[in-house]
């Protein structure tokens, strides 16, 4: 007590912060681990995502505990930042009527995709990524990295998508109105496999809302303020490719009860 006099703390301070301190050493584990799963998903996950994969593990902990040793810990995920590519050219071809109306998700894959073009500004060189994602459960289907947003690039995503799937009779198939998606052979590809093709409403992103989710957890997790990390554009669409892998594989999601988008369709459609 000699030393409470001499600091000046009081004691209630003392205690309050001695009984703090014993509670987080017997958190030792779990605060071993949360900073494993923190650092294994490179600064992805928020406390609920860790809650989740601490679970998976076995670790039967809340997720209120996970926040406020997250915080104690000074373990921040990274934060989104928006930024915007538009294909739209004006009306250049048939405009697709709103099929999905925001009802975004299904309950059995291919019977709603979603597709868009986003672009990447490294240091004035660009590439885009124009990916297709499943209503069922987030899951890059088939996509194309190009150095330039051409038709060539959306027909090698659709045929990456086709030779995967034979039966897409009755798909709704939504997009934006970029300038891609009024071209007539686009269109023809789609009537051709017997699917429904769909369009947001005109400078309306929140249409296409799970695509734009995607593509603000892809750059906000492996782009956004890390451009330094990539020395060239090739480097870059490495990086692109293991993110996208990873996020069909590892990355978990609170309403696919804790599973990657494709261990949740492998588990729901055996």
């Amino acid at each position: 007590m000699i030393l409470l006099k001499v600091s000046g703390i009081a004691k209630s301070v003392y205690y309050y912060t001695l009984s703090k301190t014993d509670k987080d050493t017997k958190n030792k584990g779990i605060i071993d681990k949360i900073k494993e799963i923190f650092i294994n998903h490179k600064e992805r996950y928020g406390y609920r995502r860790i809650t989740l994969e601490l679970r998976n593990q076995g670790y039967n902990v809340n997720h209120k505990k996970v926040y406020r040793l997250m915080v104690k810990l000074g373990l921040k995920p990274l934060k989104r930042n928006k930024r915007k590519y538009s294909s739209y050219k004006g009306t250049i071809g048939k405009i697709a009527d709103n099929l999905i109306e925001r009802n975004f998700n299904s309950e059995k894959p291919n019977k709603k995709w979603y597709t868009d073009v986003t672009e990447f500004n490294l240091r004035g060189e660009k590439c885009y990524l124009s990916p297709i994602l499943d209503g069922f459960n987030g899951e890059i289907i088939s996509y194309n990295i190009s150095k330039s947003p051409n038709l060539e690039q959306i027909n090698d995503m659709l045929n990456k998508a086709f030779n995967k799937n034979d039966n897409l009779e009755g798909l709704i198939f939504h997009s934006d109105q970029g300038w891609q998606y009024q071209h007539e052979s686009y269109q023809q590809r789609l009537k051709n496999k017997g699917i429904k093709q769909s369009m947001s409403r005109k400078g309306n992103s929140m249409d296409n809302g799970m695509m734009e989710n995607f593509f603000g957890i892809l750059k906000t997790e492996m782009f956004y303020e890390q451009e330094d990390k990539y020395k060239t554009l090739d480097e870059l669409i490495k990086a692109i490719d293991d993110y996208i892998y990873y996020y069909n594989h590892d990355r978990i999601k609170e309403k696919l009860k804790g599973l990657s988008p494709i261990n949740f369709r492998l588990q729901t459609t055996s």
